[in-house]
This record gives structure tokens, sequence and C-alpha cells, in this order.
């Protein structure tokens, strides 16, 4: 059973640990780290979500991400879970932290409530390097950014709507 580290919705610890379904099933502040891989050609790597997966399954969505485990921090649950989801290794320094995002998700029998900590690693690499983790990923490829931004831009259902990331992660990409 994973657990998680409780905050107030300010990101501020509150010293209690809590099992992940309680915190969807309360709607418990918790932390995530989301990771796009980017390559010198302007393309950022996505994945399509499993069909297995109980949020957004068969969705277009970040390179890589998860929870933070509790004790955990940022850059040991990026490694992690670019290591679990696309087989590769990554060392803290290839990590560039680009924002923030604080999001409040409700459906019926869960409440998302989390704080988002936003990566980027440059990296460029063959589709061929990565072993994705089937019951999380079904499928990777590279897509142009600014054909991202267009897909999102026009609100695209195939996409998960992290359109506040999007923002974070266009705006960096711009500069």
């Amino acid at each position: 059973m994973e657990y998680l580290d409780i905050y107030d919705e300010n990101g501020n610890k509150l010293g209690i640990k809590k099992p992940r379904k309680e915190a969807h099933d309360k709607g418990l502040w918790h932390k995530a780290v989301h990771i796009w891989i980017a390559n010198s050609n302007g393309e950022l790597l996505i994945q399509k979500r499993s069909s297995l997966k109980d949020n957004y399954p068969d969705m277009w969505d970040i390179s890589t991400g998860g929870h933070i485990s509790a004790g955990d921090d940022d850059v040991i649950t990026a490694q992690r879970e670019i290591k679990e989801e696309l087989g590769l290794k990554i060392k803290p320094e290839d990590l560039t932290y680009i924002g923030i995002e604080k999001r409040m998700t409700k459906r019926i029998g869960y409440i998302n409530n989390e704080i988002v900590a936003i990566y980027i690693v440059k990296k460029d690499l063959k589709l061929s390097e990565i072993k994705k983790q089937g019951e999380e990923v079904s499928e990777v490829k590279f897509i142009p950014y600014k054909e991202l931004q267009k897909f999102i831009e026009n609100k695209d259902p195939s996409f998960v709507p992290h359109f506040g990331e999007y923002r974070i992660l266009f705006k960096f990409l711009e500069n």
C-alpha cells in the first residue's frame, strides 16, 4: 500500500501520512511530480495512458510522473517514475524545475487535490530505448511542442486536461 504525506492547501506538510486511496477518497492534499522529456528537435515525449488506468485511460499525457510517496521528494520520485514507466535512468542534474501547479479534480468517488512539481529533462533518445511499463503506458511518441500546443488550445479530448501545467510548459519552452 502506498502512503502519501499530507499537506494543507498552501503546501505546508502536516506531519500526517495516509494511504493513497484514503487521500483520494477524502480529498486530502498531497504532492506529485510530472516530468516532460524534450529533445533538441523541439519535440516532447508523450505517453498514452494504459486502458487499465483508473484516471484518464487511453488518453495522451505527460512523458511520465507520479505521486510523491511519504518520505520521498520530487527528485527521487522523478527518477523512480522515469525508470518504472519508461525504463530510463536519469541523474538529478538532468532535471530542470519549471514550475508548480495546484489542482483540484473531482469525479464520483474520487477527489484529487494535489500540488504538482513540474520538471523538464532535455534528452535526445530513440523510441527504441524506451521500455514502457504496460500496466501504465500503452504507447509513447514524440510530438513537436507547437503541434501539442495546438491540440491543447483546441481542447482535444484525447489529451489529459492539465491546462495550467500546459501553460507553464509552453511558457518555459518559448523562452
